[in-house]
């Protein structure tokens, strides 16, 4: 198979066994982090089973829907799931990714990558120096509505511009801007997510970019470590667990710096 879709393997050839392992790390990393887990589950599909990006982005959305859906309902019985605060940012991150999609076609990919790289590394300098709180009230008023909008667009945007999911920007804003316990911004971004995932499954289905038992498989076997992430992340000490973000962000700063730097080699040998 040759040509841009050769990523796009038919589903009796998937490698199973390697879908289901992905699945369980980015489950795991869900809910310890309250990601949607598609910072792990796209690089993981493009590197190990084949898919090229668009496929693989598309798979990840599918995949995210249960296991945000596990997220939930594992933090929620903690009760570290603010319903409303999820609603608000979901309309801003709904309004927000249809103006990035639009800017994706007026920007460089090589402006965008240092474009976030830049921007996780503000957000691991100011989360370095801040310790999260595991308690306080969350007060609904007019200027969080407006924070928490304003929070959704970016959000929305920065997905449309990059792929990325929204936990990895919603979650320090909630604990930096508005003051949220890390476990209540955990729990709150897995929730802000369904809907979000659920509508790009939908558009990306008509658009046949998603493996369908690819996604099933992923999304089931990160519904076994999502817990068990979100049960890790609430006996963690909050700053431990602040660090490990910190981690995170890291590690994302780099997967993007040596995307960026590989794309410029390759744009300077043509």
């Amino acid at each position: 198979m040759s040509g841009p879709e050769a990523g796009a393997i038919a589903p009796t050839r998937q490698p199973y066994l390697v879908l289901a392992l992905i699945g369980l790390a980015a489950g795991f990393l869900s809910g310890l982090f309250g990601v949607g887990g598609g910072t792990v589950i796209v690089p993981a599909l493009v590197a190990f089973a084949a898919f090229n990006r668009k496929l693989a982005s598309g798979t990840s959305l599918l995949a995210i829907v249960p296991t945000s859906i596990v997220g939930v309902i594992t933090y929620g019985v903690g009760g570290h799931v603010h319903w409303v605060t999820a609603g608000i940012l979901a309309i801003g991150t709904v309004v927000g990714a249809q103006i990035g999609t639009w800017l994706l076609a007026k920007l460089s990919t090589q402006f965008l990558r240092w474009a976030f790289v830049a921007f996780l590394l503000v957000v691991a300098v100011q989360l370095f120096l801040t310790v999260p709180m595991r308690d306080g009230d969350v007060v609904i008023d007019a200027p969080l509505i407006a924070g928490l909008i304003a929070v959704g667009l970016a959000t929305g945007i920065l997905s449309g511009l990059l792929g990325v999911g929204g936990g990895v920007i919603v979650v320090p804003a909630m604990i930096l801007l508005f003051g949220y316990s890390d476990l209540l911004a955990k729990g709150t971004s897995l929730l802000m997510m369904v809907p979000t995932a659920i509508s790009g499954t939908i558009g990306n289905l008509r658009r046949a970019n998603v493996d369908v038992k690819a996604g099933l498989v992923v999304g089931l076997a990160a519904c076994f470590t999502v817990t068990l992430g979100a049960f890790v992340a609430g006996k963690l000490d909050p700053q431990v667990a602040n660090w490990l973000f910190i981690a995170f962000l890291v590690f994302l700063i780099v997967k993007t710096t040596l995307e960026a730097l590989k794309a410029r080699r390759g744009a300077a040998g043509k």
